[in-house]
C-alpha cells in the first residue's frame, strides 16, 4: 500500500447551483463535487491558489488524494475532470470520483533500482540512465504499492531492463501494451568518443589503402 498519499484540503460548499459556484469564484475558490462511492454527492470549494498549483505540479488526474473536508470522513478520491476558462485557461470547476478499494486506476509509481554496486556493467564505468523513473500503472485502489523494483546487478554495458523483466504487484499492468525500456547500462562518455576515433581513423586507412591501389593502377 503507498505510505504516502497526499491530502487535498477542501470545504463543503453551501449552497447550489450557478450562484453559489460564481460566488465561490469571486471569493478565490474553485467549486467541484465529490461524487460515487455509497453516499451522495458532496459539493465543496478548494482555493483556487492551491488548485493551480497541484495542476502546474503535473500528472494530477493521476494523483490518489486524500480528501479532507471538515464534518466529513477523510475518503480516497481521483480527479476526473477539470474545466477551464476558454481564454484564460485557469480552472473554474473539478469532479472527483470517490474509490472503493475495488477500483482500477490509472497511477504513476515511482521506480527503485537496485544491483548496482554489483553491475558488471557499472563496474566497468558504464552509466546507468533510468528513462522512466515511474512507470504508469493500472492499479486497485485498495492496493496501490508504494514502487516497483527493477534490477540492474547482471546488466552489462548496453543492457537495459524492459517491462516485461519487472515483477509487478499483484493485480497491476502497465498502460503501456508494448514492452518499453526502463533504464539501460550505456557506455562511459570517454570509451564512447575513444570508439569513434577509431572509427574514424579506420577510415581513414581504408581511404589511404584505396588511394594507394588507385595510384598502382
Amino acid at each position: 500500500m503507498a505510505g504516502e498519499i497526499p491530502d487535498l484540503h477542501a470545504e463543503e460548499r453551501t449552497g447550489t447551483g450557478k450562484g453559489a459556484a460564481r460566488q465561490a469564484r469571486r471569493d478565490g475558490k474553485v467549486p467541484g463535487i465529490v461524487f460515487g462511492g455509497d453516499t451522495d454527492p458532496l459539493p465543496i470549494n478548494i482555493p483556487f491558489n492551491t488548485l493551480l498549483t497541484k495542476l502546474k505540479q503535473g500528472r494530477f488526474k493521476s494523483t490518489l488524494f486524500n480528501l479532507k473536508v471538515e464534518g466529513h470522513d477523510d475518503v480516497r478520491v481521483i480527479c476526473r475532470d477539470v474545466q477551464r476558462d476558454v481564454v484564460k485557461d485557469l480552472p473554474t470547476h473539478l469532479d472527483l470520483m470517490r474509490l472503493r478499494r475495488t477500483t482500477k486506476i490509472n497511477l504513476f509509481i515511482p521506480v527503485v533500482v537496485e544491483g548496482e554496486e554489483v553491475s558488471p556493467g557499472l563496474k566497468k564505468g558504464g552509466v546507468l540512465t533510468l528513462i522512466r523513473p515511474e512507470v504508469e500503472l493500472i492499479v486497485t485502489a485498495g492496493d496501490i504499492p508504494d514502487h516497483i523494483t527493477i534490477d540492474v546487478s547482471e546488466l552489462a554495458i548496453g543492457d537495459s531492463v524492459t517491462i516485461s523483466s519487472v515483477t509487478l504487484p499483484t493485480g497491476a499492468k502497465p498502460t503501456i501494451d508494448r514492452d518499453f525500456v526502463i533504464a539501460n547500462v550505456s557506455a562511459p562518455s570517454g570509451l564512447r568518443a575513444a570508439d569513434d576515433e577509431d572509427g574514424d581513423e579506420s577510415e581513414e586507412v581504408a581511404a589511404d589503402e584505396v588511394e594507394a591501389i588507385n595510384v598502382e593502377d
